[in-house]
């Protein structure tokens, strides 16, 4: 009995100095919610991992298009760093051929350079997006004619 008693008054004061802080801890495995029906066609959902505050300018965001959305053309004030998660879609940069990202790969796209992300026609995809804390800058529609027209161009290549 005496035992057990030490060992209980050990526990509690080593659980007086114990963490008690709360952990931000956010999971790409989450859905996020439904994006705002703003600067995209289709369906999509964005799940905020990480905001800019004043010691981290950069958010984390994961997005997550449905097969046959689009994205319009953007830009942002810092260079852009896609991680693809999951799935299938197309990346293009202005003046530059469109291309297909899958699962695994990673893109930097330069500070101030119009480009779109979105699905596949026939595949969802899933990115984390780091970017900094500015605006997005929203520059052209991407047309649901366009996008088919690229898509149906990057099928055909391979």
């Amino acid at each position: 009995m005496k035992n057990i008693l030490i060992t209980a008054a050990i526990c509690a004061g080593i659980s007086a100095f114990a963490q008690n802080d709360q952990y931000n801890v956010a999971s790409f495995h989450d859905s996020g919610r439904k994006a705002p029906e703003v600067n995209y066609q289709g369906e999509a959902w964005l799940n905020f991992l990480t905001r800019s505050d004043s010691t981290f300018d950069y958010n984390v965001t994961q997005a997550t298009f449905k097969a046959h959305s689009t994205l319009n053309w953007h830009k942002h004030e810092t260079d852009q760093v896609l991680i693809v998660v999951e799935g299938k879609g197309y990346y293009q940069e202005r003046g530059k051929e469109p291309m297909i990202i899958h699962q695994g790969d990673v893109i930097r796209c330069p500070k101030e350079v119009e480009h779109f992300h979105t699905s596949s026609l026939e595949e969802d995809v899933s990115y984390i997006a780091v970017y900094g804390s500015a605006p997005t800058v929203w520059t052209e529609v991407l047309t649901m004619d366009e996008y088919e027209r690229i898509g149906k161009q990057l099928e055909e290549k391979k």
